[in-house]
């Protein structure tokens, strides 16, 4: 037998040997996943360079006929999912709601004697009060709530505000918006003549001046509480903001209305027109917010806080690749980081069921709600997460490519926040945080899609709510990232975003 020793110990020789070199392989991957070699390296500044962020940031705002259809109709039992998709976004605090859009000059409170004008489309009624107060209790939310301008009768307008308040409670209204959007009432139609021509709420000639004296003709018979105004769209009388805001002294809110992407009158060269590619332009979210930052800093000039109440994607028909699309939820966590910076008080991102960007739509085939959760949600999640009450802005400086966004929170307690955004539809990246003073490992949670133009399969730190959810809660599973070399190393994948939080 000894001749047969020889061949078999070098076969197991070369055996050893293999198994030795994939080994060495296995842990020299490892070794690479486990610190991957940055290609971007940005330092977080822990002393806050930006205010406070406002109690109540962000919002929602949904039109009159949506409440019903997303709370349901029955006070003692108002639909929990929607309740707790709010509740989400709130961090325990209270929300504010605006209740309004279109339906804001489309809806009445049935006054005796008054045929309602061929513009009104919807009659409140006790039932809807009844809804809407439950769920300002299970909210504890605040309301600002659109008064009827367009129908041009101080009567309607008075009547309408009293059964809204007295419904209601003052406590419950942070404002009375007047009117919506009322620079296009001489040029859409409020309604249709019996032969379906267009009839304008104005003339084609109405102007601000004509604008300004119908206001304030409304608001001497509006109950005393705060008012909200101008809740203009666009920006063709925005050089008179200021003049606004000085000559009415019972505005406590001054609210205008954004979408950086229309539908109407827009050619396909245009930035404006619904492409994912133009809404991840730098232009529709913190081009829109510098913007916006001259509108803040007048309204802060009178002393009077201002809010973007109504904000979303495209307006005009929102197309759905578009608005129902991952590159939505990575536009808003940007868009909405960047109008804090630029000094705006509060947003309010809007949605309601038909609408090509609505965020979620409920159903109740059997006795449980269940409701769809478009991606534009997750994103709101991400800077719900990334905001948390007392938080501040941190500066993130460093070079990096120009489709990797980078913003950051300091919480209290020392908490870091930063949020990683990249929005190349291809390449990836390996961010190296340097974060001085931190310890301890961080932990990641990630925003996630098949791609830009998915408009499912999204999750928030390996979650997801799938088709449907019966409980509009998600549980997010973090990773952990230990410090080497005084950084931490990030992996942001193509088309991702990440949520670093750590403490100092």
């Amino acid at each position: 037998m000894q001749a047969f020793r020889g061949p078999y110990r070098r076969v197991d020789l070369l055996i050893e040997l293999a198994i030795a070199l994939v080994i060495v392989v296995l842990v020299l991957l490892d070794s690479s996943r486990a610190v991957p070699r940055a290609d971007v390296t940005l330092r977080v500044l822990t002393t806050p360079s930006g205010r406070r962020i406002p109690a109540g940031f962000l919002g929602l705002s949904m039109e009159y006929t949506s409440v019903e259809r997303y709370a349901g109709q029955d006070p003692a039992a108002i639909n929990p999912v929607f309740v707790h998709l709010i509740e989400n976004l709130t961090a325990g605090q209270a929300t504010v709601i605006r209740i309004g859009g279109d339906t804001t000059d489309r809806t009445w409170w049935p006054v005796g004697g008054i045929t309602p004008p061929p513009g009104i489309k919807f009659s409140l009624d006790s039932r809807w009060l009844n809804v809407v107060r439950a769920l300002v209790r299970a909210l504890r939310a605040r309301l600002i709530l659109g008064i009827n301008l367009e129908a041009n009768s101080a009567t309607i307008a008075q009547t309408e505000a009293r059964a809204l308040v007295g419904g209601l409670g003052a406590a419950a209204v942070r404002a009375l918006e007047v009117g919506n959007e009322p620079e296009l009432y001489g040029r859409f139609a409020w309604y249709r003549a019996a032969g379906g021509s267009r009839v304008t709420g104005r003339p084609l000639d109405y102007d601000y001046p004509a604008f300004s004296s119908d206001f304030t003709n409304v608001a001497s018979v509006l109950p005393s509480l705060p008012l909200a105004g101008p809740a203009w769209g666009n920006y063709s009388w925005t050089g008179d903001l200021g003049p606004f805001l000085g000559s009415e002294p019972r505005l406590g809110l001054a609210t205008l209305h954004r979408y950086p992407l229309q539908r109407c009158f827009v050619k396909p060269t245009s930035a404006r027109y619904p492409t994912i590619d133009n809404l991840l332009a730098p232009v529709a979210s913190t081009g829109l917010a510098e913007r916006f930052a001259t509108f803040a800093a007048i309204a802060h000039f009178h002393h009077v806080p201002f809010r973007l109440d109504e904000l979303n994607t495209v307006s005009c028909g929102a197309v759905r690749a578009v608005s129902q699309s991952f590159a939505a939820a990575l536009w808003s966590v940007d868009a909405l980081f960047a109008l804090l910076r630029a000094g705006v008080d509060g947003v309010n991102v809007h949605t309601f069921p038909e609408a090509g960007y609505n965020l979620f739509r409920f159903s109740r085939p059997g006795e449980r709600w269940q409701g769809a959760v478009s991606p534009q949600y997750y994103g709101l999640l991400l800077f719900a997460r990334a905001t948390p009450p007392g938080s501040r802005l941190a500066a993130v400086v460093g070079a990096r490519p120009l489709a990797l966004r980078a913003w950051a929170t300091r919480g209290p307690g020392g908490s870091v926040r930063v949020v990683l955004i990249n929005d190349d539809p291809h390449r990836g990246h390996v961010v190296a945080l340097r974060i001085a003073g931190s310890h301890g490992p961080a932990s990641i949670l990630r925003l996630e899609g098949p791609g830009l133009g998915a408009q499912g399969g999204v999750t928030w730190g390996r979650e997801g709510f799938g088709a449907e959810t019966q409980t509009g809660t998600l549980k997010p599973h973090p990773e952990a990232a230990d410090p080497a070399g005084g950084k931490y190393t990030v992996r942001i994948p193509a088309a991702s975003a990440a949520l670093v939080t750590l403490s100092l």
